[in-house]
């Protein structure tokens, strides 16, 4: 017995599975009630937000060319483009962001705040007032301030985590609430 038939059948019809389940969630979006202002999609730097509505907002981060994601997070009005790290418990800044964002430590403060890979990591603790990426905001973010080291600042999970929802589709971060 030929077994590609068989085969066949059940591509064809995971296939329509597959095809009818983007319908179905475009059914269940137009029965819910959208603003009639929804603003249209703006760049923000790496990422793109797309229309917004009374509903839920969505952020897209695109994966850059070397494979992370990056984005521009503006804290008490100073923007930093972060690497989105969702596996660091904190957002780290360079000691650079931080000085830029008005954020100043005593060098007698620095002290062990995390463990890294290649050992301790140096820092000093801090509370982010106001912080957005898009149309999230979170106010009191947890952070620690890494003034010697660190090349870039992390976006993690004390602000990821008051999104509800973050997952990855190919080369699209999908921030969600």
């Amino acid at each position: 017995m030929d077994m590609r038939l068989p085969l066949a059948c059940v591509l064809i019809a995971g296939g329509a599975v597959g095809l009818a389940l983007p319908v179905f969630e475009a059914e269940q979006q137009l029965v819910a009630e959208v603003s009639s202002e929804a603003d249209k999609p703006i760049v923000l730097g790496a990422a793109q937000e797309l229309p917004s509505t009374d509903w839920a907002h969505e952020t897209v981060l695109r994966r850059d060319g070397d494979g992370h994601f990056y984005a521009d997070v503006t804290v008490d009005g100073v923007t930093s483009r972060m690497l989105v790290d969702t596996g660091a418990s904190v957002v780290a800044l360079t000691g650079e962001d931080a000085a830029a964002m008005g954020l100043y430590w005593n060098p007698a403060e620095v002290d062990t705040v995390a463990q890294g890979a290649s050992g301790p990591v140096y820092g000093v603790n801090a509370v982010l007032p106001r912080m957005r990426l898009g149309e999230f905001e979170a106010r009191d973010v947890r952070a620690v301030i890494i003034p010697e080291g660190l090349g870039i600042s992390l976006l993690g999970q004390s602000f990821l985590e008051t999104i509800t929802n973050v997952r990855i589709n190919d080369d699209r971060m999908v921030l969600e609430n």
